[in-house]
């Protein structure tokens, strides 16, 4: 049968209402809940292409589970960018590889002024589901949330971080302490030239009044702004780790471009050309008490690396041990346009290569490092690894055991991962032609054990005789429980989480 990679990252349509899954297997009747999945799911508006990845519109894809049945749906999300395309049949708002040239109705004089503004940011919130107060949300790495409705995907109202607290921006992966609050990070700029990094700190949901139905971030703050090493080119991050007591922010060569950000619009290039990997520079970890928002006098260094995802971080007998998936070649972002995720061969993209390392930062104020890799050589078969996973509400920010990610042995991810870390022992699930997506954690009810539970991943192919299926893996044995064979094809996503409440 022909492969046809087009179809991993290819338009399809939404399926708003559920549709009965063919279950193969058996899928646990313990699991009760919603598999939410994100990432894009329409590359084109009439004539008008994206050339990048991360610019597809956002869909929001539903695995009900119940009773041992699944159905499935999917929505586009409703966002200003989406409806402003779709109303223009065009490609109306910049995306982050993908430039939106000016309105051909304009004259001349307006579209050549029009490159001098600012332009706004866009709502294509493709990236992840995130909780902030006990309602979920949409999230990309802009200014801009969605609130949605987790089980019919409908789209609510946007939120603007900017109303709430001092940021131009905020990631798409926060972390959720024990009390239900939310942490995340997000950049500001000063018109003296300044740069921060901040950690915003949203505090756990109160009792709504009656039947109050609205977003809101009231009470969210920042409590730490950290001045970038280069105030005009700060530092692009993805994500950041907690531990019990602190927040570690990773300060990586790959740089933001302010002042090339100020000319880009009027050269009609995308976001992406602003970022520059700049191997000369140390990687900086920041160490901030997340009880009293104070940043550690001491800093560690590293050499030059990258990383988008980092495993967790824990604290053990004064050391601060944080393990993290990372490259030592920060350019390679700019190399997931469509065009080289839809080349057959994907030759172009075999440098794409992250490997697990563990640093131990010593608690203050003793300065030294070290590092490991958390990985034995047989993980080198496998390629990187990305998309980890871990146990996450009982073992985040704590001592843990396994973490469980997709290997890259090629563009698309296409194995799935299980890693001890105590003995470096490597479990694989992995089959020619079939594509997992990033896997999460679901523990049992009467879990004892960290691995006492499944992991879900969604499977794509580009077969055109295979169908794209659910995947439930006994966490503890790696082996497949069960199946739910879907009769739609869905696009290679990004992130996902599991919605006990339905």
């Amino acid at each position: 049968q022909p492969y046809t990679w087009q179809n991993l990252v290819s338009t399809v349509e939404e399926t708003p209402d559920p549709i009965p899954t063919t279950i193969k297997g058996t899928i646990p009747s313990w699991i009760n809940g919603s598999f939410l999945r994100n990432g894009p799911g329409k590359f084109e508006f009439g004539e008008d292409r994206y050339t990048h990845w991360f610019d597809g519109m956002a869909m929001m894809h539903r695995f009900h589970i119940c009773e041992g049945n699944v159905t499935y749906s999917s929505r586009f999300l409703r966002s200003d960018s989406y409806v402003q395309n779709s109303e223009k049949n065009r490609i109306v708002v910049s995306e982050f590889g993908t430039f939106a040239s000016p309105d051909p109705c304009k004259n001349i004089f307006e579209r050549f002024f029009s490159r001098f503004q600012i332009p706004k940011a866009t709502d294509n919130a493709a990236v992840n589901f995130v909780k902030y107060k006990g309602d979920y949300y949409v999230s990309t790495e802009t200014n801009y949330m969605r609130r949605v409705d987790p089980q019919s995907l409908e789209t609510k109202e946007k939120v603007d971080w900017t109303q709430y607290v001092a940021v131009n921006s905020a990631t798409a992966h926060p972390h959720y302490d024990r009390e239900g609050a939310t942490y995340n990070m997000g950049n500001s700029y000063g018109r003296d030239g300044s740069s921060f990094y901040n950690i915003i700190r949203v505090p756990p949901p109160e009792e709504k009044e009656g039947e109050e139905d609205s977003a809101e971030l009231n009470g969210a703050e920042v409590i730490c702004s950290i001045p970038a090493t280069e105030p005009r080119k700060p530092s692009y991050y993805h994500s950041f780790v907690m531990s019990e007591n602190y927040i570690v922010f990773v300060e990586q060569p790959i740089k933001l471009d302010l002042i090339r950000f100020l000319l880009y619009r009027i050269m009609g290039k995308s976001f992406n050309q602003i970022m520059v990997w700049d191997p000369q520079c140390d990687t900086i970890f920041h160490l901030v008490n997340r009880h009293t928002g104070k940043e550690s006098q001491v800093r560690y260094y590293a050499g030059p690396m990258f990383t988008l995802h980092q495993i967790n971080a824990f604290e053990d007998n004064g050391f601060l041990i944080m393990d993290m998936c990372c490259g030592d070649d920060g350019e390679f972002i700019g190399d997931f346009t469509l065009e080289n995720l839809r080349n057959e061969t994907g030759e172009k993209m075999d440098k794409v290569n992250l490997f697990k390392l563990s640093f131990v930062n010593p608690l203050p104020f003793q300065v030294f490092m070290t590092h490991e890799e958390l990985h034995s050589d047989e993980l080198l078969q496998y390629g990187g690894l990305e998309f980890p996973h871990i146990n996450y509400d009982k073992y985040n920010g704590r001592p843990y055991r396994y973490f469980y990610s997709c290997g890259f042995g090629h563009v698309f991810s296409d194995s799935l991962l299980k890693m001890d870390v105590h003995t470096k022992e490597l479990k694989v699930w992995r089959y020619p032609g079939l594509y997992p997506s990033e896997p999460v954690f679901v523990a049992s009810p009467k879990a004892t054990e960290e691995d006492d539970g499944v992991v879900l991943s969604v499977i794509i192919t580009p077969r055109e005789d295979k169908s794209t299926f659910l995947l439930v893996l006994d966490a503890k044995t790696f082996t497949e429980l069960g199946r739910a064979e879907v009769p739609v094809n869905i696009p290679y996503g990004f992130h996902g989480v599991f919605n006990e409440m339905g």
